[in-house]
């Protein structure tokens, strides 16, 4: 009442109700607009968000706080690889139709196969703060697809990797498309917990290769071309001669037949027409994985007949795999192509640079003329000695018969007999003389070609493939035809390494028995000896060796080292 009396007298005083209402409700209001533009802000932020995740599909769980003004997002984390060459074609070779706008989701450039590996919770307060969780790829599988895609490795790039790991620069380039960009680079290792993060671009209209071309890691090696028959000598009731015919890779006789006829039963040996049929090879980082035969292209490694090669596994037991891995990689190693997976060993690099064979081994071989050498051994001229001793003889023979002339009859013949029976003694006296000498100069030959100077094991190899295109053998398998150079008998080579476990095993023994002597001290008399009985097994073994020192040479090598070197240090890598 009182209030209202005041109120009705026009009393300049206000009461505590009116100072609430004036004073506390726009202090309330003002109090209250932070919490509604915070949840103005914060939904609008969430909406753009949902947008985000909606466009680049992911999966994702969203909440958030309105007061402190905090959206909590939940994505998964992936492992990813790449989709499979041949069922999945269509992915493979193509990018992503939608791809991810959010940062560190560069590699939803590609299809991958994904599997959920975890949950990564993310706090943020705007939609620019938000981050796509790295995903974990084998390094060696995404090095692969892009080389597959036509990618090109930087060497640059992976020397400053291998040299500075996790302190490589960011945005070092690893591999390139066309024209140089980039493909490939060092990535920010915000959230890579340790691991080597990268970056991956790629464009459709990159893809210079597709499913025709033989995938990285992988070796095409050709069969001989079959003989072609004609009507001449007849062998075994048949009338027949084999005949070298040309095509994209040359015939070559010694290489046609594989011996699994004689390591095989009767029921599993081979058709004939199996033999025109090319061996792809997967080489990884442990040796030969697969070995498939295919028709024309390889398409599919579905309905191929897989090949049985656990003889040229790499075993710790057996050098027969790294043998065959070395090789193989050195075959299918060019400036264009290189197989980058596999390491050659240290020690068999290093046996294949040495000179280890000495030119007189050769000469004794008959591989070379002894005028095509350094002069090594000992020239002895006899000639004047001879002379001088036929003089002499004569001499004493006409004196003894001057001699027996002056005797009676009966005398005479006694003298004559037993001048005659003296001269037969020095005859045979000469011939045994001879015959030591022979063999204590052949001896002494031997000890100067071991100790003459040592050849190039390139330079031997084409002396031992010239050998082999001239051998004249009955027997088809060791003859090489004249047109092949020794890239396409390595190939052949490897190809019967592949299907004759026989074989294998006498060539990696002549290996191991030459990088042994080659490592300590060099050839021995053992060593030539067994040289002479299995010659043409080690003359293919230098064609291999000088094939695996010619891939050490080619300007790419250090570039191959330092990949190899990288794939070996970083199994796992985080891709973003």
């Amino acid at each position: 009442m009182s209030g209202f009396h005041e109120s009705d007298n026009g009393g300049g005083s206000h009461s505590a109700t009116d100072i609430i209402t004036y004073i506390g409700v726009p202090l309330a209001v003002l109090g209250v607009l932070p919490i509604l533009y915070n949840t103005a802000v914060t939904l609008a932020a969430l909406s753009r968000i949902k947008r985000m995740l909606r466009h680049s599909r992911l999966p994702a769980l969203t909440r958030s706080d309105v007061v402190n003004r905090i959206i909590e997002v939940e994505l998964p984390r992936y492992a990813v690889r790449p989709m499979d060459r041949f069922t999945d074609r269509q992915e493979y070779w193509s990018v992503s139709s939608h791809r991810s706008s959010i940062p560190g989701g560069s590699w939803t450039t590609f299809n991958w196969r994904t599997n959920v590996i975890g949950l990564n919770t993310q706090r943020v307060e705007y939609a620019d703060q938000l981050r796509q969780p790295q995903v974990e790829v084998e390094f060696d599988q995404l090095v692969c697809y892009l080389l597959d895609l036509g990618a090109v490795p930087d060497g640059y790039g992976w020397r400053m990797l291998r040299g500075s790991g996790l302190w490589t620069p960011v945005g070092c380039t690893l591999m390139t498309g066309p024209g140089g960009k980039k493909a490939l680079s060092v990535g920010p290792l915000d959230g890579s917990d340790g691991h080597l993060s990268l970056v991956v671009n790629w464009e459709g209209g990159w893809t210079r290769r597709s499913w025709g071309d033989l995938p990285p890691y992988w070796v095409r090696l050709p069969p001989p071309p079959p003989p072609r028959v004609v009507e001449g000598e007849e062998e075994g009731g048949e009338s027949m001669e084999e005949v070298v015919t040309g095509g994209e890779h040359a015939s070559c006789e010694s290489l046609h037949k594989t011996e699994t006829e004689t390591s095989r039963p009767r029921t599993q040996q081979k058709k004939s027409g199996e033999s025109s049929i090319p061996i792809t090879c997967q080489i990884s980082t442990e040796g030969i994985v697969t070995a498939l035969r295919q028709e024309a292209q390889l398409t599919s490694t579905i309905n191929l007949d897989s090949l049985p090669v656990d003889h040229i596994r790499v075993r710790s037991s057996s050098s027969s795999g790294a043998w065959f891995a070395s090789a193989a990689t050195a075959y299918g190693t060019t400036s264009q192509t290189i197989l980058w997976s596999y390491k050659i060993p240290d020690d068999i690099l290093t046996f294949s640079r040495k000179e280890t064979v000495p030119c007189g081994v050769l000469v004794l071989l008959n591989v070379v003329e002894q005028s095509a050498t350094p002069e090594w051994a000992t020239t002895y001229n006899d000639g004047a000695a001879d002379l001088d001793k036929f003089t002499a003889r004569m001499r004493d023979q006409r004196a003894a018969m001057a001699a027996e002339a002056k005797l009676p009859p009966a005398q005479r013949a006694q003298a004559a007999m037993e001048r005659v029976r003296r001269e037969n003694e020095m005859r045979m006296q000469d011939m045994k003389d001879q015959q030591r000498l022979r063999t204590a100069r052949q001896e002494a030959r031997l000890l100067e070609a071991l100790q003459s100077p040592k050849w190039d094991t390139k330079l031997v190899a084409e002396h031992n493939l010239t050998w082999l295109k001239n051998q004249s053998s009955s027997n088809p398998k060791e003859k090489v035809a004249p047109n092949m150079e020794m890239k396409e008998v390595v190939g052949t080579l490897l190809y019967r390494m592949v299907l004759d476990s026989q074989f294998t095993a006498k060539l990696c023994t002549m290996l191991e028995l030459w990088k042994n002597w080659a490592e300590n001290g060099g050839m021995r008399k053992s060593d030539l000896e067994r040289l002479r009985e299995e010659q043409v097994v080690w003359a293919y073994a230098t064609l291999l060796v000088a094939m695996i020192k010619d891939c050490t040479g080619l300007a790419e090598g250090t570039l191959a080292l330092d990949l190899q070197e990288c794939l070996r240090v970083w199994r796992n890598v985080r891709l973003g």
